[in-house]
């Protein structure tokens, strides 16, 4: 299946068969080496956090235009060619104590620094319109070289953001994040408990 992405370019989607073909020859990852892939430790804590009623909280389904379908017999259908109808804002949304949550999943392989080309103006519009809704929103930044995980505001990484082009620095240093975030520590359940270190940020608030 072709997908044609906004900024125009496109690629062949295989639905994923030959990633699980080679997953299937890979020997089984386990928790004591660190390998997880980081979307799909945060969408197995939010079922975490679902199935014992903490919060609700889902990742976002991207709009597809469907374009040409092919039919090889009745009872299936082929998706051949789409296209992201927009861009897409933040990965995931949802409610915890009362409180509307929006947040970013990004990850990088440095070990110094998170770089800004990893977030898009689009996204940082949308952070921007949920926190004037005074929604809560944040980005969650995997370090996989270091296996360290973040908790950083919102309202920090745009102030940084848009200060890019007059200081010339296209990052966040590794000490600035250790400094303003949260550091979440990966476990067994929740694998990522990002929650907490929102439990923190709430604290932190309500006592400034």
């Amino acid at each position: 299946m072709v997908i044609r992405y906004p900024n125009g370019q496109s690629g062949v989607y295989d639905g994923g068969k030959k990633q699980n073909m080679q997953e299937k020859q890979l020997p089984p990852k386990t928790y004591a080496n660190r390998g997880m892939r980081f979307e799909e430790a945060i969408n197995e804590s939010n079922l975490y956090y679902l199935n014992r009623q903490i919060a609700v909280i889902h990742k976002k389904p991207t709009p597809i235009q469907i374009v040409k379908v092919d039919y090889p017999r009745r009872s299936a259908a082929v998706i051949k060619e789409a296209y992201f109808r927009e861009a897409s804002t933040t990965d995931y949304n949802g409610v915890y104590r009362g409180h509307y949550i929006d947040f970013e999943a990004k990850e990088t392989q440095n070990k110094t620094s998170f770089p800004f080309k990893n977030f898009h103006l689009h996204q940082i519009k949308h952070m921007e319109n949920c926190l004037e809704q005074n929604g809560l929103c944040f980005v969650l930044l995997w370090f996989s070289s270091l296996q360290r995980c973040f908790f950083l505001d919102s309202r920090s990484l745009i102030e940084k953001w848009y200060l890019q082009d007059s200081t010339g620095k296209k990052s966040l240093s590794l000490a600035y994040i250790e400094d303003i975030g949260i550091e979440i520590k990966p476990k067994i359940a929740p694998r990522i408990p990002y929650l907490e270190a929102v439990d923190s940020f709430l604290t932190i608030k309500e006592n400034d």
